[in-house]
């Protein structure tokens, strides 16, 4: 459903990721683990095309996106949760996921979007900015899904959330890959976390991939060794 092939990216004069293939199926969630600074949010805002490939290819269900803007990359089937969730604080809960539904000819939230996220249909007349940070992440994972993707990505969804909040929002993404059979990629730091979502992990460190795991055979200690600061 989605594959990346060898892809070069570059701020100015510096690479930043250095040739990097993964794939994803239909399906499946895999996870992008690593520090800080090692190359997860730039991945994503590539394969979001908000910043521009250097060389290589992005494919959405077989189609190159490559070189498409971003608003045409969600028309093809990608959905992004930036890190920091970047709801609009000043529109209601349910203005927030209306924004989402700019390609759809029926301005109604989905009954489906509320029944995964009951607190937003109980708080749809606050304000986004009055959310938790827990909730304002629920509130953007539901902004994402209402144009209804086939790649959804997941920029570090767990930054700043209480660890009960954690394991609500790991619950919610395994019941929307249930329901939707849609894939998910998310970039992460907390090993427990992509160990409650991910069939496969991925470690990137300098902006490479170094290392591939299924979870069934995850060696624990090798990532938490990548992940140490």
């Amino acid at each position: 459903m989605l594959n990346v092939s060898d892809i070069y990216v570059s701020y100015g004069q510096s690479e930043a990721l250095h040739g990097i293939s993964f794939a994803a199926e239909k399906n499946e969630t895999v996870a992008i683990m690593g520090r800080n600074g090692m190359g997860k949010t730039t991945l994503f805002k590539s394969l979001m095309g908000i910043l521009p490939l250097k060389s290589g290819a992005v494919l959405v269900d077989g189609v190159d996106v490559s070189r498409e803007e971003s608003f045409r990359r969600v028309s093809k089937g990608i959905a992004y949760v930036p890190q920091g969730r970047m709801i609009f604080p000043t529109l209601t809960v349910e203005e927030n996921i209306l924004a989402g539904m700019e390609n759809a000819t029926i301005k109604k939230v989905p009954a489906d979007i509320y029944a995964l996220f009951p607190v937003l249909w109980e708080m749809r007349s606050r304000k986004g900015g009055n959310l938790s940070g827990g909730q304002q992440q629920q509130l953007a994972i539901a902004r994402a899904l209402v144009a209804d993707p086939k790649v959804l990505l997941l920029d570090e969804p767990t930054e700043g959330i209480q660890p009960s909040i954690i394991k609500d929002i790991a619950r919610t993404l395994n019941e929307i890959r249930r329901l939707r059979k849609l894939t998910i990629v998310v970039s992460e730091q907390i090993l427990s976390f992509a160990l409650e979502v991910a069939d496969r992990l991925y470690v990137i460190e300098g902006g490479r991939l170094v290392h591939e795991s299924p979870r069934a055979a995850i060696d624990e200690a090798r990532i938490k060794q990548f992940l140490a600061v």
